[in-house]
């Protein structure tokens, strides 16, 4: 049988060429797929305003494959990315850091997708002082490996800890690379980010000479299955990322599941949010559980799951899944925990029962791109960004404002003391 034959346009053949970062070339010599810098997607989302585009934790293969068939009808530019707890050294999925670069390549690759994704290391988490000797040797593996972005996620520390952390490890980052930036952790209405603490994270790394992509706030999403209290506070969203326009940095929104479509559009027309997580809504849906409009998954009046009879996988291997979840105590959001052990079975599934779950997902995610996230048709302006550029890396948004010798180490120790902030409580809130 003869190979696919795809007809790629010039200016996708000059991209190709000239966007794909140092690490993709050289792991991919011969592709043709358009793996770019996160900057390339921030940048695609800012020219055509008011817009956001996902940012999909590809938890098993089949969202991979869902989410890129998503982007190509949409002609938008995405992210594909994995959480350091989903993906890192102690995962609990079988895609991870190290494999999702070559995993989105290959689907790519067998589908002609045409449209730029940039391959993001989300909540790269920093839980204690300790963790940033092993991140020095563990975060240049994995743009070994494919990564093109990443998220230094600090936000569990103190406000002066997360400063200093990030401080240290930007050096690790290449300087083509999407970088995000977070205060706060994402935990609803607990620990709320306020402009204040914002602004200390950004004035304090752009006095180092860093100027972050994006910044993720606990703007009153949680991440999982259950609808949060409060929900995203676009105003206080829009009221943080006015104060920081200066500094021209982007918005990064996690936990947009258990938000409804007008406040996921407010984000995008209102504020300068260009990424929005997307986690546990594409791993239901790719299993074929039901969801509401909000993508979170219904429960029935026992407190189970709903398996839909036609969708996802098939009903024999859900009971095995259930019977595994119940057997190891698995409830709620912890059903993620079965990412890893069904990988393998998922994929052993007929080609007819692993079309439909990627067809699951793609539907959701194009319906996101294109109704609600306002990310229809910047492929183009993606594309045009790196040919106007003549090169892969497009350089920081934002300049130098803040003065170093206002931000050594005892002064931004000094600054933080005076911060009033409301961390919230501990948890597991790293996806």
């Amino acid at each position: 049988m003869s190979a696919k034959k795809f007809n790629y346009s010039d200016d996708f053949l000059k991209a190709i060429e000239i966007g794909r970062p140092p690490n993709i070339k050289r792991l991919f010599p011969n592709s043709k797929a358009l793996i770019v810098s996160g900057k390339v997607i921030d940048r695609a989302m800012l020219a055509k305003g008011r817009s956001m585009t996902i940012a999909a934790n590809a938890r098993n293969h089949i969202i991979v494959r869902g989410v890129l068939a998503a982007a190509q009808r949409a002609n938008a530019a995405v992210i594909i990315e994995i959480a350091r707890s989903e993906g890192g050294a102690n995962a609990y999925c079988a895609t991870n850091y190290w494999n999702l670069a070559r995993q989105v390549d290959a689907v790519a690759n067998e589908l002609g997708i045409t449209v730029p994704v940039a391959i993001h290391a989300d909540h790269y988490g920093i839980k204690k002082e300790s963790d940033i000797g092993p991140a020095k040797v563990e975060i240049p593996t994995i743009f070994d490996a494919g990564m093109t972005s990443i998220a230094i996620d600090a936000s569990h520390l103190p406000d002066d800890k997360n400063l200093l952390a990030n401080i240290e490890l930007f050096p690790l980052i290449p300087e083509w690379a999407g970088y995000e930036t977070e205060v706060g952790e994402i935990k609803g209405k607990e620990g709320l980010s306020t402009v204040e603490e914002a602004l200390f994270l950004i004035k304090g790394l752009n006095a180092h000479g860093i100027f972050p992509d994006w910044i993720a706030l606990n703007n009153g999403t949680t991440h999982g299955i259950e609808k949060s209290s409060q929900g995203i506070q676009v105003d206080l969203t829009a009221e943080i990322h006015e104060a920081l326009r200066p500094y021209k940095v982007s918005g990064a929104q996690h936990g947009t599941s258990g938000n409804n479509s007008e406040r996921l559009r407010a984000i995008a027309e209102k504020t300068r949010t260009t990424k929005a997580n997307v986690a546990t809504a594409l791993q239901m849906i790719s299993w074929g559980v039901k969801v509401d409009e909000f993508g979170n998954a219904v429960m029935d009046d026992n407190g189970e799951f709903i398996k839909i009879e036609d969708q996802g996988v098939t009903g024999e291997l859900w009971t095995e899944m259930t019977e595994y979840a119940k057997a190891h105590g698995l409830k709620g959001g912890n059903y993620k925990k079965l990412n890893l052990p069904f990988e393998n079975k998922i994929m052993g599934q007929p080609r007819q029962i692993r079309e439909r779950m990627a067809r699951g997902v793609e539907e959701f995610v194009y319906a996101l791109l294109v109704n609600v996230f306002n990310a229809k048709d910047t492929a183009p302006l993606a594309m045009d960004i790196i040919l106007k550029a003549g090169s892969y890396d497009l350089g920081p948004k934002g300049g130098k404002i803040e003065e170093i010798n206002d931000w050594t180490p005892e002064r931004i120790r000094e600054k933080a003391s005076l911060i009033e902030s409301d961390k919230g409580p501990h948890g597991d809130f790293d996806d």
